[in-house]
């Protein structure tokens, strides 16, 4: 099926989709901010540059896009009806990248921890925060 946007307007689209600082990451940061954590982001050192790094526990977070990652039975995670083959191919390769810096980051002794996007909604938000904190401590 072809594109329903031509080209121009195609790019506009995807330079807006931001890769950090997204409304769930920031919302991780300041419940642990809040808590007393203190982190570092975007670490350019380590695998996959996870989205917050705790090194006092030697931990790492990744926030990940429901669709962007491939999140398995999620409502959020729609296959688009335009250039399906394109789509599942980007994300098959990015879950393979996934799988690829957790065994790296593993490897070096970091705990990881991936929180999906909608994990993060209202229903679900206090509990994954909590569990979140347990996994921490």
């Amino acid at each position: 099926m072809v594109d329903v946007h031509n080209k121009e307007t195609r790019s506009y689209n995807m330079s807006q989709i931001k890769g950090k600082n997204t409304k769930p990451e920031i919302m991780v940061r300041k419940f642990l901010f809040a808590k007393g954590l203190r982190f570092r982001l975007h670490s350019k050192k380590l695998p996959g540059k996870p989205d917050i790094v705790l090194p006092k526990y030697k931990i790492v977070i990744f926030i990940h896009g429901c669709f962007w990652h491939g999140h398995e039975d999620c409502r959020y995670f729609v296959v688009p009806k335009t250039r399906t083959e394109w789509w599942i191919a980007k994300i098959v390769q990015n879950k393979k990248l996934d799988i690829e810096n957790y065994l790296k980051l593993t490897n070096l002794g970091w705990k990881v921890i991936t929180i999906f996007e909608c994990k993060l909604r209202k229903e679900f938000r206090e509990s994954t925060l909590n569990e979140l904190i347990t996994n921490i401590y």
